[in-house]
């Protein structure tokens, strides 16, 4: 503390004390006058906002399955690890497989030696026929032997093309491109298709999910600013946009899910992070404002309809020209946590208490201690 404000705090003390003093002795003429600081009130813009807390997710998130159930024998990407669309993430031990289609090769080129056998004799066939050499049965005989390895063929073809397939799943690819967010196995693991392998996450855009209550709902709309702040960068504000507003409630909690999304460029915002969010529900413009600070606060307890309600009052101190304090409540109509938009109570350009209300009685005579310009 600067010793400018020690001595004014040890001014505000000393004057609270000979206040009091002159009080109970009854000797209203000797009261010092409080030393307070004011501004004028002016008018200006409030900013209307509703406060939400919620996690980070990534804006798409995707689980990776290996199809294939048996021991992994290579990662090629660890967590943090960027990757496109179609890269390798992990090759999946194969061994019968690969035996498999050896054998399915075989046996295709086994089918098709045999079908072109059969292709040289049945267009000798076709030949001889022609010329009423060989009968329309015998004809008949050879043909069909030919359609059978044909068809022994495709059957061959579509074999070998399943277990190729088989072997291509052997190697878990990315289907996305993005970041690998978590690895759930290590190189030697027994993959499970229950079990995903990886998870790839696109952070250039981050969204935040939170609940919002029914009084929220009626304020919210798509579109609305947002601003966002995370315990990691306390000092930066993120800026983004509400995404989406669920249609329906929790019938329990009776709130809503709503998604801000936040572009996120250079990757600070991570998934699971925590994040405070202010949506910004409109402006009030041109109105009288007063600084919260400025206000002394306090509650009421009232019966409403045979409900105990609690009211809150609102007041301030102004200096009159005469340099007496005067006590204002204030008509509110709208209060975040930095300012009020007021209907009534105090008029443009009066002398708003700032520092030292809380000292102040009505009537009180008070003496400006505002720093000079330069001091």
């Amino acid at each position: 503390m600067s010793r400018k404000k020690m001595w004014i705090l040890w001014v505000i003390l000393s004057a609270m004390m000979f206040f009091n003093r002159c009080s109970d002795s009854g000797d209203t003429e000797n009261i010092v006058s409080v030393p307070v600081e004011v501004q004028p009130v002016q008018y200006g813009n409030v900013i209307q906002s509703r406060d939400f807390q919620g996690d980070i997710r990534a804006e798409f998130e995707v689980k990776v399955f290996s199809k294939i159930p048996d021991r992994i024998e290579t990662f090629y990407v660890d967590e943090g690890d960027r990757v496109r669309e179609g890269e390798p993430i992990a090759k999946i031990v194969a061994t019968t497989i690969e035996q498999a289609v050896l054998q399915a090769e075989a046996g295709l080129a086994a089918a098709k030696a045999q079908e072109a056998n059969l292709r040289t004799e049945y267009d000798r066939a076709q030949r001889l026929r022609e010329e009423d050499a060989i009968s329309q049965q015998q004809f008949d005989g050879i043909r069909t032997q030919y359609e059978a390895v044909a068809a022994q063929v495709q059957q061959a073809e579509a074999g070998l093309a399943s277990v190729r397939s088989q072997l291509k799943d052997a190697t878990v690819s990315a289907p996305i491109s993005g970041i690998i967010g978590e690895r759930y196995y290590e190189a030697g693991d027994m993959a499970s298709p229950a079990m995903p392998v990886v998870s790839i996450v696109q952070m250039d855009n981050v969204k935040i999910v939170m609940n919002a209550t029914e009084e929220d709902l009626g304020r919210l709309e798509v579109g609305q600013d947002a601003e966002v702040t995370v315990r990691s960068y306390p000092n930066q504000i993120f800026k983004g946009k509400v995404q989406k507003i669920s249609p329906i409630l929790d019938p329990i909690t009776r709130m809503a899910t709503i998604e801000v999304l936040v572009p996120n460029p250079h990757y600070q915002l991570k998934p699971g992070m925590y994040a405070e969010v202010k949506v910004i529900t409109g402006i009030i413009e041109n109105t009288v404002v007063i600084p919260r600070y400025a206000v002394i606060e306090n509650t009421s307890l009232e019966n409403q309809n045979g409900e105990d309600k609690v009211i809150y009052n609102y007041f301030v101190y102004v200096v009159n020209d005469s340099g007496y304090a005067e006590q204002r409540k204030l008509e509110v109509d709208y209060i975040n946590h930095i300012q009020l938009s007021v209907l009534s109570g105090v008029n443009v350009n009066e002398n708003l208490v700032v520092i030292g209300q809380n000292n102040l009685r009505d009537g009180v005579p008070v003496l400006i201690t505002n720093d000079e310009e330069g001091e």
